[in-house]
């Protein structure tokens, strides 16, 4: 794979009540090629946002990236530079789109001067090349009649046209990854498989990276090539996407895959998963799944289990997947 942003052991800190540290994102790997898209998901409370907003070193205080962390995108180690360079990074390299796009806009700005202020700060053009050029975004987001919306504001946009300008904002320092972090939760399915489609189509004509967070594994399924699915701060299991929907490796997987409505079968009540996900100062010893886990071992209480291939391609962090002599 042509990897275009590689993750090794990322670890964020934020100080504990009694003292010392806690890490809601503890030793996370990841890669992600050009013109593929991964997906990242889990529940609520696992650190899938967190380790998004350190990919552009915006971990809010007092949490910081702990020492002996790497975040590279194309051979530059994001960990090396100041706060100047990560400057240009954000949006130019690496552009966001978050969830809530009513709150994210600035609703005294109409949709297209924000987007006009994404274009100027990253290329110097004239107001009216600014303008110009975000009118061709709104458009290459799939906004119906782009000049007319360019005056709009947030409030008379619907939620699917708010996220759209999102979208334009995002790409308008050309990046070569986008992240999308549940950029269609709230969203009507119909208006959210239009976003997904366009997602699809600029990932596909710009050759962009494209990291999907989301909590719905239907979405993972249909738009990834990958799958990483994460825990209590850590990624437990990763594959093809295929593999993973076929295969699961890991408990937790799996219990996320019993908790899918299905449209085939009997009517029957979903299954759930007992318990929450715990408090990153409270993080079990051993395998962090196990006192929710219906499959723990005696030993998975007490031994952190190791990440174990599973196949080519697929790996869990689960002692029931490491090969037993």
């Amino acid at each position: 794979m042509n990897d275009l942003l590689q993750v090794r052991g990322l670890r964020i800190a934020f100080p504990a009540p009694g003292g010392g540290s806690v890490y809601p994102v503890d030793g996370v790997d990841l890669e992600l090629g050009r013109g593929e898209t991964l997906a990242l998901v889990g529940e609520s409370g696992c650190g899938k946002s967190l380790t998004a907003l350190a990919l552009l070193g915006l971990v809010p205080a007092p949490g910081r990236i702990a020492e002996g962390s790497r975040i590279v995108l194309e051979g530059t180690d994001l960990r090396e530079l100041g706060p100047e360079g990560l400057r240009r990074i954000r949006g130019r390299r690496i552009g966001i789109v978050f969830q809530d796009a009513m709150t994210s806009l600035n609703p005294v700005l109409s949709a297209g001067a924000q987007v006009r202020e994404a274009v100027a700060a990253h290329r110097i053009l004239s107001a009216r090349e600014a303008k110009a050029r975000a009118i061709e975004l709104l458009g290459e987001a799939e906004i119906p009649d782009p000049a007319a919306r360019y005056d709009s504001f947030p409030h008379e946009l619907s939620g699917g046209l708010r996220q759209r300008v999102m979208i334009a904002i995002a790409l308008a320092g050309e990046p070569d990854l986008l992240i999308a972090d549940e950029a269609t939760t709230a969203l009507d399915v119909t208006v959210q498989a239009q976003i997904l489609e366009l997602l699809d189509h600029l990932r596909a004509t710009r050759g962009m990276g494209v990291l999907l967070i989301t909590h719905d594994l239907g979405i993972a399924a249909g738009r990834a090539d990958r799958v990483a699915v994460m825990y209590a701060g850590q990624i437990v299991e990763e594959a093809p996407t295929a593999r993973l929907f076929e295969a699961p490796a890991h408990p937790y997987t799996r219990a996320l895959f019993r908790a899918i409505p299905r449209l085939d079968g009997a009517v029957e009540r979903l299954a759930n998963i007992p318990g929450g996900v715990p408090s990153a100062a409270a993080w079990p010893g051993g395998c962090r799944f196990h006192p929710r886990c219906t499959e723990a071992l005696a030993r998975c209480a007490a031994d952190v289990p190791p990440v174990a291939d599973v196949a080519a391609d697929h790996a869990a962090r689960c002692w029931l997947a490491v090969k037993q002599p």
